[in-house]
């Protein structure tokens, strides 16, 4: 049986309307991209190396290139909304989830029908993809320089080499300030799927970032990404997400796992289960052990999300169900019209609400209710871990491992202080 929903799709382009974008519009694919001469943000190959005398200064990613380039595009005119003129709150609590008020991500489109039942479909060239995308919604691309420094290139050929180019354009629906798309190697049409080196690409990304305000998510098919184009999301919030500041279990690992230095760990006080990667002996290590879990997930059919955190150090995997729930008619109506859709940022905490009501309401209770919603039962939660363990080489310990730290720690490595804050855009300048 084919499951789907209707859905309002989030536009993110401002080139998504159907027929839109293409061969004449100084686009994003084989007619105008080779051509092109894009900034070029160059990272180095090892972020953990020590920064060169040339090095750019740490601070120059986020907050000269990205975020300048992203108000740039604000003075353009080229959002949909003020993202910066939404009311946004932390509802009081434990877990200090954040709401946003957010009525015009919705506004004035018809809901589509989206099928939930498979998280690997090929590519359609038919449908709107990121090659439709006009160059003006583009901020920079972004490649791996090879050497020991980062650095930066305000017009740069576009390379004929041995791989398509990765570019970093705006969400022209923004959730937050600085909402932009990572794109990974934009020409050659990937599918929304994890490969090892995206997946890569996108860690260097949040190591560039060094900002604990700035996280990178990914949402797979099935489980609310609505484009099928391979791409991650990425924005700047000044407060921790709750599921950064949630109790979570360390997974005591058998030595001959322990190569990598990856540490595991599970959510213990979150509405959704998942599963917390962290540390690895490089960012590849980590990578590499994440990667294989979500191909897993994509291989056998669990549609999920993934939140990267702490500039690249600890990543999130949520495997979820509540599309299929929803497409099944097992989610209570008064959720399905909040019309909240659960992907990465709302699961991880921050949540886009459409309605007033419900922002002027919004409490934990009801936030928890709704994410309990998205999470896998417990026993099914353990049978996926099983077989990510076995996918990512890892082997789970009967024994503790010698530690003096409690098995139960805060995932959360951001400053705490900045959560005192009440409605307004959270954004630190």
């Amino acid at each position: 049986m084919k499951l789907t929903i209707k859905r309002v799709p989030t536009v993110l382009s401002n080139y998504q309307e159907e027929g839109g974008g293409g061969c004449g519009r100084n686009c994003l694919g084989d007619c105008c991209l080779p051509a092109s001469k894009l900034p070029l943000y160059a990272f180095k190959a090892d972020p953990k190396k020590p920064a060169q005398g040339d090095e750019l200064p740490t601070e120059f990613f986020l907050n000269s290139l990205l975020l300048a380039q992203w108000e740039d595009r604000v003075a353009r005119g080229l959002f949909r909304y003020d993202v910066t003129a939404c009311e946004t709150k932390v509802i009081p609590g434990e877990l200090g989830f954040v709401a946003q008020l957010n009525e015009g991500r919705h506004l004035k489109k018809r809901p589509t029908e989206f099928r939930v039942d498979r998280v690997l479909q090929p590519f359609d060239s038919a449908k709107f993809n990121f090659t439709k995308v006009g160059q003006e919604e583009v901020l920079f691309r972004f490649e791996n320089g090879g050497g020991d420094s980062s650095y930066f290139l305000e017009n740069a050929p576009s390379t004929e080499g041995d791989h398509a180019p990765s570019v970093v354009a705006i969400n022209v629906s923004p959730i937050e300030y600085g909402h932009v798309l990572l794109i990974p190697r934009v020409l050659d049409r990937l599918p929304q799927q994890i490969d090892p080196e995206s997946f890569l690409l996108a860690l260097h990304m949040a190591a560039e970032a060094a900002s604990p305000y700035f996280r990178l998510g990914y949402n797979s098919l099935g489980a609310f990404a609505t484009i099928n184009h391979l791409h991650f999301q990425a924005y700047y919030l000044s407060v921790p997400f709750p599921v950064e500041k949630a109790l979570t279990k360390k997974i005591p690992l058998a030595k001959c796992a322990l190569n990598s230095g990856v540490k595991v760990s599970k959510l213990t006080n979150f509405p959704v289960r998942g599963l917390v990667f962290e540390r690895g002996n490089t960012l590849k290590d980590l990578a590499d052990v994440v990667t294989n879990a979500c191909i897993w997930l994509q291989e056998n059919n669990v549609p999920f999300n993934v939140l990267i955190s702490d500039s690249g150090r600890r990543i999130f995997v949520f495997p979820q169900c509540y599309a299929e729930k929803q497409a099944l008619g097992e989610v209570s109506q008064d959720l399905l019209d909040t019309q909240v859709n659960p992907a990465v940022w709302e699961i991880s905490g921050h949540i886009v609400l459409k309605r007033r009501t419900d922002f002027e309401e919004a409490s934990e209770a009801s936030a928890w209710r709704l994410l309990a919603e998205v999470s896998l039962s417990e026993e099914r939660f353990e049978e996926v871990k099983a077989c990510i363990f076995q996918a990512a080489g890892l082997t789970e310990s009967d024994e503790e491992e010698e530690s003096n730290d409690s098995p139960y720690a805060s995932s959360s490595s951001v400053p705490l202080a900045s959560s005192r804050m009440t409605e307004g855009c959270l954004v630190l300048r």
